[in-house]
């Protein structure tokens, strides 16, 4: 496959500053990040990790990684990839991956997956992935997103409210059903060059302000989202200190840390 993997990352993460370079097994993070991109098969120079820091920048050199310096204004991960996109001259049909620099427990098999998903659907500007709820309480937590989506698995709506709504009442059995319609989104995401070069410009709608879910505005000026439905959810990554510890701690237990 054919596609190229971005890692936005940056130094002044709000709750946990400085976690790019923080120490997972005598390596910083964003190492780690970087050998979950080098498992999907890719050649290295079709990786780049995008940051406005000079500290990664260097550190990223240590582990012959290929950084793109960009802007330190950006508001995402998404806006950062953008200028890659220009900076580097990518042609409209590029299939981009965002891995985001603070996932060390992505398995390359959704990378992957992602990315095929949306080279194989030409009509598609964006693709994600999607998995089945494992309990009520998880389908009805609105930390775990919801998404849903039409007959030929394009999104239709992304929403932190349990969708569709349950009329009737809902039970037990629905979640063991494997057709039930309820399903979690995983925030990894594959763009065309072209799609997130338009994201970039294109203004914040109300539905992402209410929801507070950036791939509302896609769906808002017709974008479309291929969604493809990945057997589990990754392991989640490093948003705080207590993540960083729970994470060190699988990885100190590698026997147990399955990627």
């Amino acid at each position: 496959m054919h596609y190229k993997i971005v890692i936005p990352t940056r130094m002044t993460s709000t709750r946990l500053p400085g976690k790019a370079l923080a120490s997972i097994e005598g390596k910083p993070l964003i190492w780690h990040v970087y050998q979950r991109a080098l498992e999907t098969g890719i050649p290295p120079h079709n990786i780049f990790i995008a940051t406005d820091s000079l500290q990664i920048k260097t550190q990223a050199e240590h582990f012959n990684a290929q950084v793109v310096m960009t802007s330190s204004s950006h508001p995402s991960g998404t806006d950062r990839i953008a200028e890659v996109v220009t900076k580097m001259k990518w042609d409209n049909d590029t299939v981009i991956v965002n891995l985001q620099g603070d996932e060390p427990l992505i398995p390359a098999k959704a990378l992957q997956l992602v990315a095929s998903s949306l080279l194989n659907q030409p009509l598609a500007g964006m693709a994600t992935l999607s998995t089945t709820f494992e309990s009520l309480k998880e389908a009805q937590d609105p930390n775990c997103v919801k998404v849903i989506c039409d007959e030929h698995q394009n999104a239709i709506y992304f929403s932190r409210a349990l969708l569709p709504f349950p009329r009737e009442g809902i039970n037990l059995s629905d979640f063991q059903n494997i057709q039930t319609p309820f399903k979690r989104h995983i925030g990894v995401y594959a763009y065309r060059a072209e799609t997130i070069k338009k994201l970039h410009i294109l203004p914040s709608c109300s539905l992402e302000h209410y929801e507070r879910l950036e791939q509302l505005r896609a769906l808002f000026f017709g974008i479309k989202i291929q969604v493809t439905e990945i057997s589990s959810p990754p392991i989640h990554g490093i948003d705080t200190q207590e993540d960083l510890i729970r994470v060190r701690k699988l990885f100190s237990n590698n026997k147990a840390l399955v990627i």
